[in-house]
Formats: structure tokens, C-alpha cells, sequence
């Protein structure tokens, strides 16, 4: 293997925060410039070792285990490539001990890297905090949403929030402004949502029978002439699902880009709001060690807020 290292053969104690972790992805993780390839071999050829023993790569390693690994070959770096412009996330921390992080997610960042992000929430918050031995996503925000995000700082945490967000027992709250008049008070909207993907690769979701259960409550908050400002809670956590809910029902949300009136957004971009004005602003979780009730709050952003006064000072028009 041309441009090679050798290194010794090593002996490594699993901590208790990657307790759980499949050993292959643990390993991926850990030797950094190490080709997954070589990774999978050293596993089927039992060169790996935990507790003196050969394991498999479906292995889920537990603190306290005793990991060793052979001689192991890094491939050299190559000249890097020019890095994307370096940039804070600059997310307000709303909550944080030893086992959670909770910050206010900045609308237009999304929440990790891929199709065609560079990084996300995730990866630019393990490069701030190098420190940091375990840090993973709880849920997820759409890109353009902005508000509470949730993360572990131990996989016990992770593993306990998620299973409250499968109990149901994770209230997640959300203001949202619609075009139209919005009648009826508090509504429980109940529509099954069908993920699929567009010829252009593009995710979209749909109302469809064929989908899964969606739950959605919306009450009402305040209203203008032509939009209303909703709270949404979600009884169940669907992809796009505030956004598909609103627009099947005729009160798309204002900015929305994939769901939205196009032509409204245009006229209120002119006028100041030039996102889509959805923003988780409240959970409520039992705190994955201690077990008591967690109220997180983020206030309202500042442009969100501004076109709520533009709207008051009745300088927006009617789309």
C-alpha cells in the first residue's frame, strides 16, 4: 500500500460514552485515515480483539471493554483541497450539563453535512468543541427552520431521549405564520404523509393514504388581515410534516419554499422576510439522567419578530 505508515499495535479501553456503538462504526470514527475497507478486513480476519476475543463488525462494544487492534497501515494525507470558508455557528446555548447540549438553531444551517453541505450543525459543533468525546444529534430541524435543537453528550442520554421521543413523551412546540384566516381555534389535523423522492433527487412528502399516521395541533396565536400566527404541536414527527399539514389544508406557510405560495413569497421577500417563518421555540423533555421536567425555550429571532411589527404597522400587503 504505496504512501504508507506503520504504526505499533495498540490496546484501548472503551469509555462509557460510546457504550452501544457498533464496533465498525466505533473503529471508523476512532482511526481517522484508515480506509473502511481495511477496518472491515482487520475485523473478519479477527485481527481485531475485545476482551482477548474475535468479534464481528455488528458488535456493540460496552464500557469498560478491552479493545486491541494490530499493527495498522495510515495512508499519508494528500495535499488538502482549498477548505470551505471557515464560518461560526454562532448558536445561542439555551441548556447544557454534562449529558445534554440544547442550543437555538440559526435558521439556513442544516442541522448536518451532505448533499452538497459541506457541514452542518453537527460536524461544525465537534470542530468547536474538540474536546468533546461523544456528541450526536437528538432530532432533526429542517434547514430553515430555526429554534430548539437537541444533542447527547452521552450515548445513555441519546439512547434515553430517544426513547421518550418514541413514547410520545416529547412535546415539541413550534410558531408558524400562515397565509389566510384561520378559523376554528385550536384544530387536530390528522393526514397520513408519504416520503418520495422527485426525478431531480429532491425529497418531497405528500398527503397520500399510503403514508404513515401524522398528527399535527394547531391553536391559534394572533391574526392579521390575510395571515395568522399559529402555534403547532407535534403529537408525531414526520418529515416536513407542520409544512405539508398546512399547505393540504389551504394555509401554506409564508417563505416556504417547497410547499408555499411561490408568488406570496416573492412580494413578502420585498417586504422583509426572506426565510420560511417557522421556528421550533419550545420542548419539553424528562432529562435523560435525573428524570425532572426540562421547559427549553428559544425566543422568536429577530427578522421573525420584525415582520410580525411590519405586519402590526400594516405595511405588508395581502398576497
Amino acid at each position: 500500500m504505496k504512501g504508507l505508515s506503520k504504526e505499533t499495535a495498540t490496546w484501548h479501553e472503551i469509555a462509557p460514552e460510546a457504550a452501544g456503538q457498533r464496533v465498525d462504526n466505533y473503529l471508523t470514527r476512532w482511526l481517522k485515515g484508515v480506509p473502511k475497507s481495511h477496518i472491515y478486513r482487520i475485523l473478519r480476519s479477527g485481527e481485531v480483539r475485545i476482551n482477548s476475543r474475535r468479534v464481528g463488525p455488528d458488535y456493540r462494544v460496552q464500557s469498560g471493554d478491552r479493545l486491541r487492534l494490530p499493527p495498522l497501515r495510515i495512508a499519508k494525507r494528500a495535499a488538502a483541497p482549498t477548505p470551505p470558508p471557515a464560518f461560526r455557528l454562532n448558536a445561542p446555548v439555551l441548556y447544557e450539563d454534562d449529558a445534554l447540549l440544547v442550543i437555538d438553531k440559526p435558521a439556513g444551517v442544516a442541522v448536518h453535512g451532505g448533499s452538497g453541505v459541506s457541514r452542518g450543525v453537527i460536524e461544525q459543533l465537534r470542530l468547536e468543541r474538540p474536546e468533546a468525546r461523544f456528541l450526536e444529534l437528538v432530532h432533526r430541524l429542517d434547514r430553515e427552520t430555526s429554534g430548539v435543537l437537541m444533542l447527547a453528550k452521552r450515548r445513555s442520554a441519546l439512547t434515553a431521549l430517544h426513547r421518550q421521543l418514541r413514547e410520545g413523551r416529547v412535546k415539541k412546540f413550534y410558531l408558524v405564520l400562515v397565509r389566510g384566516a384561520w378559523t376554528g381555534g385550536k384544530r387536530s389535523v390528522r393526514l397520513p404523509l408519504h416520503k418520495h423522492v422527485l426525478a431531480s433527487g429532491e425529497r418531497r412528502v405528500r398527503v397520500g393514504s399510503d403514508g404513515l399516521p401524522a398528527h399535527t395541533v394547531f391553536r391559534m396565536q394572533r391574526s392579521w388581515s390575510g395571515y395568522s400566527l399559529l402555534e403547532a404541536e407535534l403529537k408525531t414527527g414526520r418529515t416536513h410534516q407542520i409544512r405539508v399539514h398546512l399547505a393540504h389544508i389551504g394555509y401554506p406557510i409564508a417563505g416556504d419554499d417547497k410547499y408555499g405560495d411561490f408568488a406570496l413569497n416573492r412580494l413578502l421577500a420585498r417586504h422583509g422576510l426572506k426565510r420560511m417563518f417557522l421556528h421550533a421555540c419550545r420542548a419539553v423533555i424528562a432529562h435523560p439522567q435525573s428524570n425532572a421536567l426540562l421547559n427549553l425555550e428559544a425566543p422568536l429571532p429577530v427578522e421573525l419578530r420584525a415582520f410580525l411589527g411590519a405586519l402590526d404597522a400594516e405595511k405588508v400587503p395581502v398576497g
